[in-house]
Parts: C-alpha cells; structure tokens; sequence
C-alpha cells in the first residue's frame, strides 16, 4: 500500500472581501427591507468578511467550475506534477452550474489536462471529503499515482434579493434567510501524489473516516421541498411548473436550525468512537482543523470534548471562518492551505480535521502528519531585466533594421519563456529533481540533432557563399558533442545512461527539429543564422543563469549541470561566429527578412518544446 501525501494546495476567492456592511450591496434588500435578523446572525457566526461571485448588480462574476479551475491551477503552480500528467481529479460542491453533467466533467473541460478519470461528489460540506477519500483511496491501493482534489461552492446567486421578490414573498421565514448571512462563496484544491515533496513540506494522510447518519435524521439544510419532516412531500421537480415550485419556495435553500446542536452532538460521539478506535489519540494532535459554520458553535463542541476527557487546548485550534467566511465543501481547502503555507508547522505534526455536514447529518475527520523538509522550502530568484544578447555587426541601413528585429522577437521569446511552467518553476525556486532529469531527457533529443541539420544547411550553401558555408561548418563542430555532456549529467545524477538515450522527442521538439531540417533542406538556407541567434542566444544569455539557479536550489555538483554551466562561456564564442557570418557582404534587405522570420518562428517553437516536456 502506499503512502499518499497532499503536496500542494491553492485557493480562489473571488473578487474582493466584503464587509458586514457591504452584503445587502451585493445580495439585494428584499423588496428594499431590512433584514430583521441579520445583525444576530451576523453577531453569532463571528464573520467579518466573505467573497462572493457576484457584483453589486447581482451579476455572477464567475461560474462555480471556473472558481474550481482556478483554485486547481493556484495548486499546481506550487507543484511537481505538470498539468498533462494528471491521473484523477475529484470534486466536491453542494450545486454545480448545471444538473447534469457532473461537477467534474465541468471543471474538466475548462483545465489544461489530457483525458483522465473524474468523479463528482454532490452533498454539502462532507462532499469535498469525499472526493479526498476517493482519490486517497485510489493512490493508496496504487491504482493512480497523483489526483487533483477541489471543493468548490457558489452559494452567493442562491441569495439574491431578486429571487424571492420573484416569488412575491413580502419577508422570508427564518429557515430561509438564515444561510443567506452565514454562506459564501471560494474554491480550494489539493495536489495528492504517492511521494512527498523533493523539497517543502508535504502532508501525509493517516486515514479518512466518514460517516452517514442519515438514517437517524431527517434532512437539516435542504433545498427542493418545502417540508424536511415530510419524507413523501413532492420535491419540487414533481411541480407542474418551474414557476410554481419556485413561489411555493421549493427551491429555497434551507436550514432547520433546531437540528443544529443535533449535528454537533453526532459529530463529537464520531470523535469519540475515533479515540476508542485507536485512529486518534488526542494527546498527540498539534492542530485541530475544525469546520462550523458558526462561532456559536465552538463553544459546544469545546464543552462536549471536555466532557469526555478529550478536549483539545484553544492554542491547537485553527479556523480561518471569520475571514474567509463559510464556503461548505471548500472550507476545510481553504483552512487547510493557509496553515499549510503559514511557517507555523513543524516536521512530524498531527493535524486532525474535522468536518461536520448538516445536510442530512454526516460527520467526517481525516489525519494528518506534516513530513518532508520544512528547511526545504525554496526562495524564489529575481527576474532581470528582460534583454536580447547583443549583436555586434557593422552599421548599416539593413544591420540595423536587422538588429532592431531580432532584438524584439527576442525580447518576446523571453517574456514568453518565463511563463513556461519550467522556466517558471526555475525562477520561484520550486524545481524538483525529477523535473531537471526531465529537462536533461527532452533537450537531449533536440541537442542531438542540431549539428546534423547543421552540417545539411552548409552542404546546401553555394560554394559562392562560402564564407557563410564556413560559419555553419564551424558551428557544427563546436555542436556535434553537445549532447554527450547532457547525457553525463544525466548520469552524474544516479541515472542509467541508457534511459535518456532511449528518450522519445516530445511534440515541440518535434516540431522545432522539423522545421530545422525543412529549411535546411532548401538551397542556400542563409534564413538559419536567425535560428542559430535564438538558440546560440539562449546559450550566452540564459543558460549560465538557469544552471546556477537549478545547481543553488537542487544543491547540485559541477558534474551534474556542465551543460548550462558551459554554454554559459561558450556560446559566447559561438556568438561571435554569429556575428561574422552577419556580417557577410551579401547581407541585403530580403535575406534580412528571412533570417528575422525564421528567428521568430524557431523562438515559438523552442517555447514550445519547453512547454510540452514529457508529452509524447
């Protein structure tokens, strides 16, 4: 079995924070009232501030799948694991943007991934425990290797004061307006794999328990009916209309609030029978991370752990409800990152999570032990000053539109390169060491065959040109060794030399490659001396820079990033070739175009041959 381990999370909140006194801004005054009961709920649950994913024109701003995208896509900016290699993605929210299909097919469509496994956990706030479960479940019984898991909630578009005027109500019974004070809106996402983090802390998940007490209970915070103690009420697709299950308010979202102090006595009776269990031992929990939905019911919990001899201290507890707000099934995400990423953990603390849901009453608690190398978290580099290497060529009309040119595609392929996921992961100081090997592996395949499409160009150059057929011919010696001292590195990092000269070339290197043979295969291809600036341009201006920066971060020897560290110097040599063959009488105005156009395409397509590392 393995060990699985949350090694990244993110969040999303949506638009700015907003006040006690901003929500009727936002959700409307029905029929321009008051609220008569606002203030107490508002005093009760301790909240100062939510996000919602509407305007003050009750607009939404954001559908619930996009809060849920972004939220996954804060957590792999933190992470290893590239979008394409994602196995599972589980979701839990109380109410999709549509009834059908699934959550996570939504959220799916709207992702950078490859085709994988999904599932959509519908409930309320268990729900994104439940997606957890599923994929910790998967990676622990080795079936899947990674899973993104995101709870998601939009619960702000419930409440809008146009809805119920819609339903000529002149005021709400409390079951209804209750939750539009207590809910709002956020998403939360965790990267699970089945290794902990290279450097930075991960998370291991001891166990998840959840449980139904759903057949004891009837339904507490329910939307559909009218009548939670009537179990053969028709619900309100058993109306004749939409309309009119909506003026029954059928579809209000609703909270039996006598059931309430129900839901706690259930939750704390699960701990304890965790406790008997074995599974906690309350001794040794260094965080509790306990989602209610209300400061009111701190109290309670506090006094019935007490009761049993199993409370946990006030200085181990974490919530973040007072600014972050109640977002359901994405709260115990949003906790769980700010604590995670707050410097407070230690190696080897336990976290117990508890999750309550007041839907039809399910209680659920997952452990947690911090591991990995708190030391390890990676400071991030400054970006310098966006720069094109510079050309040194006699002045003239066409040199000097020339560098002009290549001077701005340059400055665009580098601006473009640190939004890569890899140049970027090198910059903010979160590279791993699988994905320097990967690095080694996919460029070797292009570094391969750059003195052979070389050495094709020169032998297509007139013998009239010659001097520029000499340019090419010098590269290709100072090239055609290149890929020997990649492999080294490779190996110098513990790697059977065989697995990287085995290595496939991924779609961007097969494009770039490609199109390197292409023009090399034409008559005369003097257009190449603008695929050689991009490419020598990388050696003298940023090569020397990433290796430094990977050999810092990865605490790497010498040996094991020559490489870079050596096309540092000598691509500084290599450029003065550049420059000479520049230089060439010849040189006019439309081979000028040329050697510009094909820079630019040859800077798209290394872009994207980092950008598509791993993707056969």
């Amino acid at each position: 079995m393995n060990e699985v381990y949350i090694t990244s999370s993110g969040t999303f909140l949506p638009n700015k924070a907003i006040s006690n006194e901003k929500i009727d801004t936002f959700l409307g005054r029905i029929n321009g009232k008051e609220s008569r009961v606002k203030d107490r709920i508002l005093n009760q649950n301790g909240i100062k501030s939510r996000y919602y994913a509407i305007n003050e024109k009750q607009e939404t701003t954001h559908s619930n799948a996009q809060l849920a995208v972004h939220a996954v896509e804060d957590a792999l900016k933190k992470s290893s694991l590239r979008s394409s290699d994602v196995e599972l993605l589980c979701t839990g929210t109380t109410q999709g943007d549509l009834p059908i299909p699934g959550f996570a097919s939504m959220v799916h469509a709207n992702l950078d991934f490859n085709r994988c496994e999904v599932a959509s956990f519908q409930s309320v706030c268990a729900s994104g425990i439940m997606a957890l479960k599923n994929a910790y479940a998967q990676i622990k019984s080795n079936e899947k290797t990674n899973a993104i898991c995101v709870g998601s909630e939009l619960a702000s578009r419930l409440f809008k004061a146009s809805r119920f005027e819609a339903q000529e109500a002149d005021s709400l019974p409390f079951d209804a307006e209750f939750l539009r004070w207590m809910l709002s809106d956020g998403a939360g996402a965790f990267v699970l794999q089945n290794k902990k983090n290279e450097h930075g802390i991960s998370l291991k998940i001891d166990w998840i328990d959840l449980k139904s007490h759903a057949n004891e209970f009837p339904a507490c915070m329910y939307l559909g009916k009218t009548d939670n103690m009537n179990e053969t009420e028709k619900t309100w697709l058993d109306y004749p209309s939409y309309e009119e299950a909506s003026k029954a308010g059928a579809i209000n979202l609703k909270q039996d609030t006598r059931l309430l102090n129900k839901v706690i006595q259930t939750g704390i009776a699960h701990y304890f029978e965790l406790i008997d269990q074995g599974k906690i031992a309350k001794d040794s929990i260094d965080w509790l991370c306990c989602h209610y939905s209300s400061e009111v019911f701190k109290a309670p919990i506090k006094e019935l752990m007490l009761k049993g001899g199993a409370a946990i201290t006030d200085e181990k507890w974490f919530s973040n409800l007072s600014t972050k707000g109640n977002t359901g099934a994405a709260s115990i995400f949003i906790m769980l990152d700010e604590l995670m990423y707050s410097g407070k953990l230690k190696l080897g603390d336990k976290i117990l999570c508890m999750v309550p849901e007041s839907g039809r009453f399910i209680t659920s608690f997952m452990q947690l032990t911090v591991s990995g190398n708190i030391d390890g978290n990676k400071k991030s580099y400054p970006l310098r000053e966006i720069k094109a290497p510079e050309l040194i060529i006699d002045k003239n009309e066409t040199s000097e539109w020339l560098i002009r040119n290549l001077t701005q595609v340059w400055i665009d392929f580098e601006t473009g390169l640190l939004k890569t996921p890899i140049i970027k992961k090198i910059h903010d100081g979160k590279l791993s060491l699988s994905d320097y090997k990967l690095l080694l592996t996919d460029l070797r395949q292009q570094v391969i065959d750059g003195s052979q499409w070389i050495s094709r160009a020169a032998s297509n150059i007139d013998i009239e040109l010659f001097d520029l057929r000499s340019a090419f011919i010098k590269h290709t010696a100072t090239e055609h060794k290149d890929y020997q001292m990649l492999e080294r590195n490779f190996e110098a990092l513990g790697e059977n030399i065989d697995l990287i000269r085995a290595g496939n070339k991924n779609i961007g290197t097969i494009a770039l490659t490609s199109f390197m043979f292409q023009q090399a295969s034409k008559p005369n291809p003097i257009d190449l001396l603008g695929a050689m600036f991009i490419i020598e341009g990388i050696g003298k201006r940023l090569a020397d820079y990433w290796g430094n920066m990977i050999k810092k971060q990865l605490s790497l020897k010498d040996n094991q990033v020559s490489f870079f560290i050596y096309h540092g110097v000598a691509d500084e040599n290599h450029f003065h070739n550049l420059e000479k063959a520049l230089n060439h009488p010849e040189m006019n105005m439309e081979m000028a175009k040329k050697i510009v156009k094909t820079a630019k395409v040859t800077a798209k397509l290394y872009k994207m041959q980092l950008e598509e590392l791993g993707n056969y």
